[in-house]
């Protein structure tokens, strides 16, 4: 339902989405050492000489302690984001997704996937982190919030450099000028520059070596806690990125597919489509499922639908009472406990017609193993009435299993 007020503003304007809300929250985690390896990050990204490989062995060189890399970890993340706002984290493919997707286009197929997989799996998308925040959550502001009662990343990743900056070791002085020299170094080269490699070499070694100097002054408290600190909100970040990633590359195929099934599963409604799609699918489980499709549906009864185990009893008690059941109570009345047992499908009743009620009374205890020896009609017609009425109950709870069983996705 559309909520009319505000609407004719909203139509009228642009929603200038943006990933600002995770950077203001990032340039809160940009103190001391922080600072000066995004912008080192930044100079990396950004410069225009230096070709991809090259830039891949600087990033794999000065990645020696990776916790500590904040700002290639942070600009990951914003650069991340940046590509599901502009829609290119989604892959084209010439034959199947020619056309970029948008943010549109990711956000409904987000929500697509929130009403399929209930319907076609059965569970909730979080049990497959498949829910929202498992593709969006980086915008969602997922590292400011926890469900429990725990600390936010970013809050305890705040907190931890906040720790180390205030402290002034001499390491964390020595590092920032390391990535000073070598962000000056990269800023500096021009395309007709001379062979720089070696200068290159020399200052991301240089950067290696404050990092490593760095990371072991942190191993001793009170710094050692903080140390751990930093590396499980790196590995936090870096799970959350890779989840977001590897879920929305494959969005549309996932969506896709449960699209379909569900369509082709409603095929079965249809006699001869059912028969058709169990002769050409060649999925045992597709064969099972068109070829049990009607023993399963004539299972179906709303009426045995039941919200957990504990209704089960009370269900059982309605749908005997409205079957008139139990329709004999009183096991010294011969001839309506012998009326009942004709009707019993578990008693072969031949030739009953020509008995006496007490006759077929014995007769039936006897079919059904109830012992007949030195026991009066009596005692006999008790035990073979609360046979007959717990089999009426056993009945009506097969039936409500066998309701569960077709009504539960699997």
């Amino acid at each position: 339902m559309t909520v009319n007020k505000g609407l004719k503003s909203i139509a009228e304007s642009s929603p200038n989405f943006s990933n600002q809300a995770l950077e203001n929250a990032i340039a809160q985690l940009k103190l001391g050492w922080v600072i000066k390896s995004s912008e080192l990050d930044t100079a990396i990204q950004n410069n225009a000489v230096l070709t991809a490989s090259q830039k891949t062995d600087l990033k794999e060189e000065i990645n020696n302690v990776s916790h500590l890399n904040l700002g290639r970890v942070l600009g990951d993340l914003i650069r991340h984001t940046n590509t599901i706002i502009d829609g290119s984290i989604m892959p084209l493919d010439e034959a199947e997704n020619p056309v970029a997707s948008t943010f549109l286009d990711i956000l409904q197929m987000v929500q697509s996937a929130q009403g399929l997989i209930p319907e076609v799996l059965g569970v909730e998308p979080s049990t497959k982190s498949r829910d929202v925040n498992d593709h969006l959550g980086t915008l969602n502001n997922v590292f400011l919030e926890t469900e429990d009662s725990s600390a936010p990343v970013f809050t305890t990743l705040q907190e931890s450099i906040s720790f180390i900056v205030n402290a002034g070791l001499a390491t964390e002085t020595a590092l920032e000028t390391a990535y000073d020299n070598l962000k000056n170094f990269i800023n500096s080269v021009v395309a007709d520059s001379t062979d720089f490699q070696q200068t290159l070499d020399t200052f991301g070694a240089a950067v290696a070596t404050a990092h490593t100097n760095f990371n072991n002054a942190l191993a001793v408290e009170p710094y050692l806690t903080h140390r751990t600190r930093l590396i499980t909100a790196r590995e936090n970040i870096n799970v959350q990125v890779s989840l977001e990633n590897s879920n929305l590359t494959s969005l549309n195929n996932f969506v896709e597919t449960l699209a379909n099934n569900l369509s082709f599963s409603a095929l079965a409604e249809d006699t001869v489509m059912r028969k058709l799609m169990a002769n050409v699918a060649q999925n045992t489980n597709w064969q099972t499922y068109f070829n049990d499709f009607e023993t399963n549906l004539s299972n179906l009864n709303p009426i045995y639908t039941t919200d957990s185990d504990s209704d089960k009893s009370a269900v059982i008690d309605k749908v005997l009472a409205d079957s008139g059941l139990p329709d004999v109570t009183d096991s010294t009345d011969f001839d309506a406990v012998a009326s009942k047992a004709k009707r019993d499908t578990r008693i072969d009743t031949a030739n009953f017609d020509s008995f006496t009620s007490e006759q077929i009374i014995e007769k039936s205890c006897v079919q059904l193993g109830i012992t007949t020896a030195n026991r009066t009609i009596s005692a006999l017609s008790n035990s073979l009435l609360g046979n007959m009425n717990q089999h009426d109950r056993d009945t009506i709870a097969e039936q409500l299993d066998l309701n569960e069983s077709a009504d539960t996705i699997s």
